[in-house]
């Protein structure tokens, strides 16, 4: 077999062009972050960070868990939980990939796309701020991707 490469289109300022999503006001333009859970919080951050460079850009915390956002480069994230809870039946957490975050600029035009196209919608668009360090206020939206995998859309606002 035999594949074919395919360029992708540029604009004028020489990085790939963004996606506008047929009939909508919406843009996406790559991934946002992949959250995952980990079962020794301190050595996954060491890793991440000591180990692979990766930046830390915000952390917070609520009674019984951590969690911080990693800056690999390029606009994309690392979102690291703490799982503390590990299923008796395998000695591991349920699963280590929680999500994965699509960057949108109209989270509300993006499910309705989603939802078009046949996926579950199980969060709807709602407005958040995460008291991270520093404060996180964004527009997100979850559903359920064809394999049911879960997708997050987010929409960062800025502070105003």
């Amino acid at each position: 077999m035999r594949c074919r490469q395919i360029q992708p289109e540029r604009h004028g300022t020489g990085r790939h062009r963004v996606n506008d999503l047929p009939g909508s006001s919406s843009r996406t333009s790559g991934f946002h972050h992949v959250a995952i859970r980990s079962r020794d919080f301190d050595r996954s951050l060491s890793f991440y960070s000591r180990g692979l460079g990766f930046v830390q850009v915000r952390d917070w915390k609520n009674s019984d868990t951590r969690a911080v956002l990693l800056d690999m480069g390029g606009g994309a994230y690392l979102e690291i939980f703490e799982r503390k809870v590990i299923s008796p039946a395998t000695g591991a957490a349920d699963t280590a990939i929680i999500h994965f975050a699509i960057r949108t600029t109209n989270c509300d035009a993006t499910v309705e796309l989603a939802r078009r196209a046949g996926a579950e919608v199980t969060v709807e668009p709602k407005d958040i701020e995460i008291p991270s360090n520093p404060v996180v206020r964004a527009r997100i939206a979850f559903f359920k991707g064809p394999d049911g995998e879960t997708v997050e859309l987010f929409e960062e606002r800025s502070d105003e």
